[in-house]
């Protein structure tokens, strides 16, 4: 199915969601004995925008690993919903990975390539999906003539082109100036709102999570693991109006706090 620019059918409230993916008390250990997670449950509902939150070595990049089946969970299970599988998945990642190569439309064929359908037969579904990340001109050039956000745009279009049920997104914007990141920011919610995507979000920013997602989840390390679900009720599309409001101020503030709790001694994170 191509990915189409037409606003999708509102998106009912998160209780009346149909879920897509549940993560059900998962532990994650590594050679070692290291525990990355610990009775990590979450539940992803069609239409959520959801970031995982927390400190360096928390484990969501691990969690993404584990729906994405790149690893194993040592214990738990991982359960796709509503006939959705791990092939319904758009991944990205904090670096582009652009083959280069290869062209900005090469790039983003990548996984039509990998199922054995041919460029020419999936060109305009490509040529669409660069137009609605701004890069249909750029179509024949390679990754070496673009800015960073720029090659971030054609990581998104390759992750979306597929029309996924689900994307991950690993920290995408971390290593892009401030101005790039806002940008982005507001790009990926004008792209959700378009195709009605279903995103999974890990970051280290705590505005970023407040101003992109409708549920946060704040991990604590050691061993990894959800302990407070923030919901962000400004309905979409979000702008510079929500960004500067006392609303988003105050839901920053408490998801700040709630994230220091995890670093505190004698917190529950230890």
């Amino acid at each position: 199915m191509a990915i189409t620019a037409a606003r999708p059918d509102p998106i009912p409230s998160p209780e009346l969601r149909e879920p897509v993916l549940r993560m059900q008390e998962v532990d994650k250990t590594f050679n070692g004995g290291v525990v990355a997670l610990r009775r990590m449950s979450l539940e992803v509902r069609k239409g959520d925008f959801i970031s995982l939150l927390g400190p360096s070595g928390c484990g969501k990049s691990t969690a993404l690993r584990l729906i994405a089946g790149l690893m194993r969970p040592t214990l738990g299970k991982i359960v796709w919903e509503g006939g959705a599988s791990r092939d319904d998945l758009g991944v990205v990642f904090q670096e582009p990975t652009l083959m280069p190569w290869a062209t900005v439309e090469q790039n983003v064929w990548l996984p039509f390539r990998v199922r054995g359908e041919s460029l020419r037969s999936t060109r305009d579904r490509i040529m669409e999906t660069l137009e609605l990340v701004g890069l249909e001109k750029f179509a024949k050039s390679y990754p070496r003539e673009l800015s960073g956000g720029m090659k971030m745009r054609v990581s998104i279009a390759r992750a979306l082109v597929t029309n996924p049920r689900l994307i991950l997104m690993d920290e995408p914007f971390a290593a892009l100036d401030e101005i790039t990141r806002q940008k982005l920011n507001d790009d990926l919610l004008s792209l959700k709102a378009k195709t009605g995507a279903t995103v999974i979000f890990v970051t280290h920013s705590v505005f970023e999570s407040v101003f992109l997602s409708d549920r946060i989840l704040v991990m604590a390390a050691r061993p990894g693991r959800v302990i407070r679900e923030i919901a962000v009720p400004e309905p979409y599309p979000r702008g510079i109006e929500w960004r500067t409001s006392p609303e988003y101020a105050a839901i920053a503030r408490q998801t700040s706090d709630t994230l220091h709790s995890t670093l505190a001694p004698g917190s529950e994170a230890h």
